[in-house]
């Protein structure tokens, strides 16, 4: 399937916080995602408390070690709302 990208502000807001070191991993993994967000390389899997949180099935993927992005699907359309560690999956 084609996937289209969209990213909400929070998205945005949170990557602008992160490091240089960070920032430059998302970079690297972007391509893959863009690709194909179930990507076993990613490590794909759901989030079952934001799913709730959300009322839709929310998934995340592995940047690197404590860096996740957090998304969700409409048709071909990939949502991606947050980017952070794991306290993101608090909500």
């Amino acid at each position: 399937m084609k996937y289209h990208y969209r990213a909400v502000e929070p998205f945005w807001k949170h990557f602008s916080r992160l490091s240089v070191v960070q920032k430059e991993a998302a970079r690297r993994v972007l391509p893959i995602f863009k690709q194909n967000p179930f990507d076993p390389r990613l490590r794909p899997h759901k989030i079952h408390g934001l799913s709730a949180q959300y009322g839709r099935t929310i998934f995340a993927v592995e940047i690197e070690a404590d860096l996740r992005a957090v998304f969700y699907v409409e048709g071909n359309v990939v949502i991606t709302v947050d980017i952070g560690t794991h306290d993101i999956y608090r909500g």
